[in-house]
């Protein structure tokens, strides 16, 4: 996968570390490192950041052009010693600052090149509407994968102090993130929402002891973030905390949807438009909708759109991915709805993942929604299966939690549930258990991987997070035949 994703922009220089730690388990990263230089020619320089002190006694001569992080930076300073003054270079606002990449899950992955440029949305986002300031203390656990670690990491320029966390946020304790918030004087979180998700499965919530006086924002993101969350996090977490979403991509590295914490927060919603952006719902043929599902586009340009496709010399791959939907819009490759009242943003799904079953299109998250209200179901999955006459169906897989049971009554009561919160149109037509759920590595159910086995179509599970799970989602005797 880090090959896939390297020799598309050739990098001269590699920084990474000897080993990584994840669920109490060392993972060796030298021999990846070794297979990684080996396979990009283009490496001047392998930077390797050690781990512990017993790192430095490690063998990396086999690694060619590597040196320790230590030896690296002292290889800068001038023959007598002393540090060199440092040298700052003026560039262009649309001179290039990040590569990021896109997942790879329909093909491989693509290299997105952005500007320096997109420094101006992050101060908007952050200090404007998020109401930081040099007192605030950010909490961000984004993986260094995720377009979110490149915002965070840049929100130092701001004057904001950043509590970067690795791993999993409640695997010490089921307070520990709550300690740290008290602690460290959290004033910001930004959490994956599948981690808050978690905290209400498991009833992990602040005790008597905790103040959380510090907490000023509270924000979730990387996958669509549930309704119930909101009543979760009002309830059991703080009253009157600011909650929701940020509503960006990976291609435009920011936001265009925020939680505006002037503004009221309604329900599911991302409550305001980004400063300056101009984004809209529209219908298959480019007109704007309202309070109807629809993909999200974005009218006018704004500072934070890429600069390019790596390797795209003419723009002709830029043009086709982004704007032969819809010309002279940019498309997010996602669907939502706009309430006309509110104002507000809901998310449903991505485009590709958008269900259409007996006429009525509808996103997996309004499933998620009601079926993951019942005590019984540990986690779900919605995706569509076509017939050989390609009708479109939508299959929900479930995980039912220990000491309960997949029965015809829990069945009756999730199609009843569904009818009653939607329409009879959205009572999926298959309702299965499975025994797990696969997820990528930024916390996202893999609903499109899913929906290609199912329906026989080559994938690419390079970032599926438990690729062990696919397993089970083939040749389901439910589907022969159909």
């Amino acid at each position: 996968a880090v090959l896939n994703r390297f020799k598309l922009i050739e990098p001269k220089v590699f920084l990474t570390i000897d080993r990584v730690i994840e669920n109490k388990k060392r993972f060796d990263m030298l021999p990846k490192i070794k297979e990684i230089a080996e396979g990009l020619p283009s490496l001047e320089k392998i930077i390797i950041v050690a781990s512990n002190e017993d790192s430095y006694s490690r063998d990396i001569n086999g690694i060619k052009n590597s040196c320790f992080l230590k030896d690296f930076l002292e290889s800068g300073r001038n023959a007598d010693g002393s540090i060199p003054p440092m040298q700052f270079e003026q560039l262009s606002f649309s001179d290039p600052i990040f590569v990021s990449y896109t997942s790879g899950t329909t093909g491989l992955p693509k290299a997105i090149v952005h500007g320096i440029g997109y420094l101006l949305p992050v101060f908007r986002d952050f200090v404007l509407h998020f109401d930081s300031d040099r007192e605030s203390v950010w909490y961000s656990m984004s993986p260094v994968g995720w377009a979110t670690w490149n915002c965070f990491s840049s929100l130092i320029f701001t004057g904001a102090a950043l509590l970067l966390f690795e791993g999993s946020p409640y695997f010490l304790t089921p307070t520990y993130f709550w300690d740290l918030i008290d602690e460290h004087k959290i004033s910001h979180v930004f959490i994956a929402s599948s981690v808050v998700d978690e905290f209400q499965k498991r009833n992990y919530v602040p005790t008597e002891k905790h103040s959380l006086d510090s907490l000023k924002v509270f924000m979730a993101g990387g996958s669509v973030v549930k309704s119930q969350l909101y009543e979760f996090v009002a309830e059991k977490v703080k009253k009157g905390i600011p909650f929701a979403s940020a509503f960006g991509a990976t291609e435009i590295l920011g936001s265009s949807f925020v939680l505006e914490s002037t503004l009221p927060v309604y329900k599911g919603e991302i409550n305001a438009r980004s400063l300056g952006v101009a984004i809209e719902t529209v219908d298959d043929n480019g007109k704007p909708l309202h309070g109807e599902i629809g993909e999200i586009v974005l009218t006018k340009p704004m500072p934070n759109l890429p600069i390019c496709l790596w390797g795209d010399k003419d723009g002709s791959i830029y043009r086709e991915k982004y704007f032969a939907n819809y010309p002279g819009k940019f498309s997010m490759s996602d669907y939502g709805v706009l309430n006309p009242f509110t104002k507000g943003l809901t998310i449903c799904c991505r485009s590709d993942e958008t269900l259409k079953q007996r006429g009525c299109r509808f996103g997996s998250s309004e499933i998620y929604n009601i079926v993951e209200t019942f005590p019984e179901v540990r986690d779900s999955l919605c995706v569509a299966k076509y017939s050989k006459n390609m009708d479109e169906s939508a299959v929900l897989f479930l995980k039912i939690k220990d000491r309960y049971s997949f029965n015809n009554e829990l069945l009756n009561n999730i199609r009843k549930a569904i009818a009653l919160g939607l329409t009879e149109r959205h009572v999926p037509d298959f309702i299965l258990e499975i025994q797990d759920i696969p997820y990528n590595i930024n916390g996202k159910k893999v609903e499109i991987i899913v929906k290609k086995i199912i329906n026989k179509l080559p994938y690419n599970a390079e970032t599926v997070r438990n690729p062990e799970t696919l397993k089970y989602y083939y040749d389901i005797p439910e589907f022969q035949g159909f």
